[in-house]
């Protein structure tokens, strides 16, 4: 199924307009994975006021979609090079404070469309992942890195800060503070292998499959328990200040949520029968698939080579 075939929602929350119909990217929703793909190759899929725009209302709708997992990635030999020189950057300068502070405040808020969508979201970096999109990379759960990508925080290179779109919040949980310092300061790029090194990365594939090992991922997770995955993206996210007894105590009320769910049930039955588990919501089309603990692994680190080729 396409986002064409899915009715659109065009109505008003609190959080802005809805869609899963956008002009300016590609968005694909099949088998519990949704696929969104910039779709600016000619210009390193930089980013524009409109994409934006619909970035942010996309992933909100998500939440109310069939989709159980999402893969970002883009077109062409980029992933994202961050706003448009030509279509953000040179408008700025038109702006008063008030309007640069509203521009700032919807940039940010892509980020948290991203971190609040109780779905795991994977980045398939293809290419180049600069300025806002590095951030946009940070800001998903997993990152998958095709060999010859690179990354860079480059906003002190263009007399910004470093801290923006939440890259100061999220960076330091992904490669510790010095390192996060190092990146933000200096705007350096760094490639795949550096990337996996600091923690950047999850993973680091040969060009050219990066998107099929994200796909891998997210089939994956859409076969699994969506439930389950929510609460463990929303822990992530709720204890990174909780002292370790808040923690524990968050934990044990989650988990006695998820020991309340059809899920749980599910999965002991499944494993009584020696067979896949069918989780609540899942395709019915992937019953028989291999369940999450089987063969079906990761991708496999730079460091063998080797990728796990799509199911």
């Amino acid at each position: 199924m396409t986002a064409r075939d899915t009715p659109p929602e065009a109505h008003r929350t609190k959080r802005g307009p809805m869609t899963l119909t956008p002009r300016s990217f590609q968005l694909e929703v099949s088998r519990g994975v949704a696929e969104i793909t910039l779709s600016r190759p000619d210009r390193l899929n930089s980013l524009t006021f409109e994409v934006y725009g619909e970035l942010t209302a996309t992933f909100r709708s998500l939440e109310r979609s069939a989709a159980r997992a999402v893969v970002l990635t883009g077109q062409g030999r980029g992933f994202c090079s961050g706003g448009d020189v030509e279509g953000i950057i040179a408008e700025l300068f038109a702006r008063d404070a008030r309007g640069l502070l509203e521009f700032t405040r919807v940039t940010g808020a892509l980020i948290q469309s991203i971190c609040e969508l109780r779905r795991p979201v994977i980045a398939a970096v293809n290419g180049v992942a600069v300025g806002a999109g590095a951030v946009i990379a940070a800001a998903c759960d997993l990152r998958i890195a095709a060999a010859s990508a690179r990354f860079g925080f480059i906003f002190p290179k263009v007399g910004l800060s470093g801290a923006d779109m939440g890259a100061s919040y999220l960076l330091p949980r992904l490669v510790g503070h010095g390192r996060a310092a190092e990146l933000l300061f200096f705007g350096d790029l760094i490639g795949a292998d550096e990337a996996l090194r600091i923690g950047l990365v999850n993973r680091v594939v040969p060009d050219g499959e990066a998107l099929q090992a994200a796909r891998d991922w997210a089939e994956r997770l859409a076969r699994g328990p969506a439930f389950a995955h929510a609460i463990t993206k929303q822990m992530l996210e709720s204890e990174r200040t909780m002292p370790l007894a808040a923690a524990i105590e968050a934990e044990a009320q989650a988990q006695a949520l998820c020991m309340a769910h059809p899920d749980f049930r599910e999965a002991y039955e499944a494993n009584k029968a020696k067979r896949p588990p069918r989780f609540e919501g899942a395709d019915p089309s992937d019953a028989a698939a291999p369940a999450a603990v089987d063969s079906d692994a990761a991708p496999t680190p730079r460091s063998t080579g080797q990728a796990t080729p799509r199911s």
